[in-house]
């Protein structure tokens, strides 16, 4: 971990901290409570920062690891930040068969990422997963929850290009 992302400044904390302190006001501070406020705060902050995971154990009076262990445990919490537009692509029987190997290496290759990073600008998230839901449109993509299925490698562009601006 590194630096705060508030800047270190006691002034600065308190403010980036504001929005955690209004979510936990509706909590009893109690250890039922540590899932539900993880979720608001990586809904406030788009993930959950150092800072933010310090505060949520100290305010709810639990140790840090407890809150570690929680946050590393469940795949819905991310300790980084994550695109604008997170792209899962299937890697189910299905849309392995028909070709979800080669989108994804599209995909990696038109943004510069591998599978399960963020792409520097911050717009787009890398994920492949075990199966979208969708077997007859293999293979099949998810950005956000728009779903594009029937692809292959030379459709990415013209789809990605959709969501850069």
């Amino acid at each position: 971990m590194g630096q705060c992302q508030c800047g270190n400044s006691a002034e600065s904390k308190e403010k980036y901290l504001a929005p955690l302190k209004k979510i936990l006001e509706g909590y009893k501070k109690e250890q039922k409570d540590l899932i539900p406020v993880l979720q608001k705060a990586q809904e406030e902050y788009g993930y959950l920062p150092e800072e933010v995971i310090k505060e949520i154990a100290n305010q709810l009076e639990l140790s840090l690891s407890q809150v570690y262990g929680v946050v590393t445990f469940y795949s819905q919490f991310h300790l980084e930040p994550r695109g604008e537009n997170i792209i899962r692509v299937c890697m189910g029987t299905a849309c392995h068969v028909r070709g979800g190997g080669k989108v994804l290496e599209k995909i990696k290759d038109e943004l510069g990422i591998d599978d399960g990073e963020t792409s520097k600008d911050l717009k787009f998230t890398l994920e492949s997963v075990a199966c979208i839901g969708a077997c007859g449109l293999a293979p099949v993509i998810m950005i956000n929850d728009d779903t594009h299925g029937r692809l292959t490698p030379d459709s990415i562009p013209e789809i990605l290009e959709k969501y850069k601006n």
